[in-house]
């Protein structure tokens, strides 16, 4: 397993690698640069900004500028506000991680335990009728759901009040997020459960008179969960960047906020900065969910 772990580690360092290589010149490939706009400097005061930020320097060695000021921890300033970027990240990720951890646990609680019980009645009124919002859930991309949940429970009933500084609701940012893998969960869990419910071991059980409640979240669970495991990495990283258009749409003050806003205003520093710290965050995610299938199942082994 250490040979197993190391070679991931080399595989992950080379991943994030790429990615700094791909977007810093895709980034600078698209015409236009950050000091132009509507309200753009003067030629000597543009001149200034570009040699105190080295973009006056040809990409090549901009690109090499960087990777020396990153692999020392230096993520830069931004070129809008000057402000240094890893705090604005230790600042704004705290928001956007809060919605992010809810979303992915309450997923994973309600789509485990759906799952569970579709598998159980399958084929039965309860098994359609959770199969039918799984449907629905799965179809509504998070986006849409928000502007819905947002236009009925606010600004209609107005049940629920909008998301402020004073007033730091999550409610409607975290079903917003949860509902796609949620339905995905809820899909995996039910084909596994299916498939180990029809194992000998769970007749066995049954025969002995092992309660329903056991038999499914006792033994057939364990090995139902290595398919949703496997999913835990590439979810974690959509519910993250996901919760990138949730922020816009509820006007969040997190990193999504501040990523989008570094797109539109083209500051290259923050946009590198952010992109690779997220790009590490889903590296190690899903670096995790990969080691926690030894402790779910014993049996497997890594090569």
């Amino acid at each position: 397993m250490l040979d197993y772990t190391l070679k991931r580690i080399g595989l992950c360092i080379v991943t994030l690698f790429v990615i700094i290589t791909i977007t810093f010149f895709a980034m600078n490939a698209i015409p236009g640069g950050p000091f132009d706009s509507e309200k753009a400097p003067s030629e000597q005061v543009k001149q200034v900004l570009l040699e105190r930020y080295h973009l006056d320097k040809p990409l090549g060695e901009q690109y090499i500028l960087y990777l020396k000021n990153l692999l020392h921890g230096d993520f830069g300033v931004s070129l809008k506000t000057g402000r240094n970027i890893s705090d604005t990240i230790s600042q704004t990720f705290g928001i956007s991680l809060s919605i992010g951890f809810r979303a992915i646990f309450l997923s994973l609680i309600f789509g485990v335990f759906f799952g569970s019980i579709a598998a159980f009645n399958k084929d039965l009124f309860l098994d359609r009728f959770i199969m039918l919002f799984t449907t629905l859930f799965v179809s509504i991309p998070s986006f849409i759901a928000a502007s819905l949940l947002l236009y009925i429970f606010c600004l209609k009933l107005k049940l629920i009040p909008v998301w402020s500084v004073e007033n730091k609701n999550y409610i409607l940012p975290v079903i917003s997020l949860m509902i796609y893998p949620l339905a995905n969960i809820n899909r995996l869990t039910r084909t596994s459960m299916i498939d180990a419910l029809s194992q000998d071991y769970i007749r066995t059980a049954k025969a002995k008179g092992v309660s329903t409640k056991n038999i499914i979240f006792k033994h057939a669970l364990r090995n139902a969960l290595i398919p949703v495991l496997t999913y835990i990495g590439p979810m974690s990283a959509f519910v993250i960047t996901g919760s990138f258009v949730i922020e816009t749409i509820f006007t969040i003050g997190g990193l999504g906020m501040e990523f989008v806003t570094s797109i539109t205003t083209r500051d290259y520093s923050m946009i590198m900065g952010t992109s690779i710290f997220l790009a590490s965050l889903v590296v190690i995610i899903s670096l995790i969910s990969d080691l926690c299938y030894k402790i779910v199942d014993p049996r497997i082994k890594f090569d």
